[in-house]
């Protein structure tokens, strides 16, 4: 019962410990209110003050990075002016050098080419010294011989024009056949006598082996194959004066039908005499391939060559050609002169011996100046890559200075 009287009590009791843990309570949480708003309170403060003492910080670092950077480009600007003005003065003291060496080469290259042009122009001169006196003395003695030859064909010309004055004497005299052969003989002997010595022709001369045929005259020429020393030029005078005649009488009458038939008899006895002196003369290789038939007179070889066909008839046929006093004292200069320029020929081994010299000395200079040429080009081309490297320095300089200063900064 007693415990049943208490229990009010203590529901009122514990009411009140309630009620005083509920303002207790309350009491707390607005304690803790109000320190949850002091310290959000304390917390913004502390936070504002740490963003603006960082901001303050950052502001310093960037001032300060800003300086040493500036700091630092400026100490990279001094260096590059350093280096350019070295680098300038380098380039100033190569270009000096390589103007230098450039000129060493080009007077040392200028010394050699006076040096060869003086050995080339005595060359020049030795030879030309040589050859011109050589030439000179073949020549001249060559041209003095024709001139001889020459002088003597004139005055040959001249006794001709002295013998036609005397032709109605010569006629009665050339009646007989015997005094025409000879006569012819001694017109032709005399016309080699004239132009060549006595040791290039000889008279009566057998020139077929085994034949007892003798020719008047025949030339000696060198021979031209091996085993043979000399080659025969036979030399046959021809005079068919009654032929002859009766064709100028037929013409002199006026006769046409005479005058042809005379013609033709004329051309026939021409013919004969030209295959006897292939038959009885011509042998090739002792001889040469064609023999000369000598007319004394001009106006019958002048007949003769008027013919139409004959003097190429007499070539081809009978490999004979027909000559007049004139035109033998041309073929026999011609001769002559061939003779002399075997002589010359044959001593003009001298002159190539000393042409072959200078080739060879000219080979060997080609040598030296192809060698000179060689390092000439490695000198030029050592002296173009300087200047290329150089001229890319200067560039890569140029770009270094013109840099702005705001972009260094930065």
């Amino acid at each position: 019962m007693k415990s049943l009287e208490r229990l009010p009590d203590s529901l009122t009791q514990l009411e009140i410990r309630l009620a005083m843990l509920e303002k207790s309570q309350a009491s707390i949480l607005q304690a803790l209110s109000n320190e949850l708003s002091t310290l959000r309170g304390e917390s913004s403060s502390q936070a504002q003050y740490s963003r603006e003492e960082m901001a303050k910080n950052l502001n310093y670092f960037q001032d300060s990075l800003l300086a040493r950077m500036s700091e630092i480009a400026g100490f990279q600007k001094n260096q590059l002016d350093i280096f350019s003005v070295q680098l300038s003065r380098l380039t100033v003291s190569n270009e000096q050098k390589l103007d230098r060496m450039r000129q060493t080469i080009e007077e040392k290259i200028k010394l050699l080419q006076d040096d060869n042009n003086q050995k080339l122009e005595q060359m020049r001169l030795t030879v030309d010294e040589k050859l011109h006196a050589t030439l000179e003395n073949r020549l001249g003695e060559s041209f003095k011989l024709v001139s001889e030859r020459l002088e003597l064909v004139h005055k040959g010309i001249g006794e001709m024009q002295t013998l036609a004055s005397g032709v109605g004497d010569l006629k009665r005299v050339l009646t007989n056949v015997k005094t025409r052969g000879i006569w012819g003989e001694i017109q032709l002997g005399n016309i080699l006598e004239q132009v060549l010595s006595p040791e290039q022709y000889s008279l009566n001369v057998v020139t077929r082996q085994g034949s007892n045929e003798r020719v008047e005259f025949a030339v000696k020429l060198p021979g031209l194959n091996q085993g043979y020393g000399e080659v025969w030029l036979p030399i046959d005078a021809k005079f068919p004066q009654e032929d002859y005649l009766r064709l100028i009488e037929a013409s002199e009458n006026g006769l046409a039908d005479q005058v042809e038939e005379a013609g033709r008899q004329l051309e026939k006895r021409i013919k004969l005499e030209a295959h006897h002196i292939r038959d009885k003369y011509l042998e090739p290789p002792h001889t040469t391939d064609f023999g000369i038939m000598f007319l004394p007179t001009e106006s019958l070889y002048a007949e003769v060559v008027r013919r139409p066909g004959l003097m190429s008839s007499l070539q081809n046929d009978c490999r004979v050609i027909v000559t007049g006093p004139n035109t033998m004292m041309a073929l026999l200069n011609s001769l002559a002169v061939g003779f002399r320029t075997l002589v010359i020929e044959k001593r003009s081994s001298e002159v190539w011996e000393l042409l072959g010299v200078v080739k060879t000395e000219f080979g060997k200079f080609g040598d030296v100046l192809e060698k000179t040429k060689k390092k000439l080009d490695e000198a030029s081309s050592t002296i173009d890559t300087a200047s290329r490297r150089s001229r890319s320095i200067e560039r890569r300089l140029r770009d270094v200075q013109e840099l702005p200063v705001g972009e260094e900064a930065e």
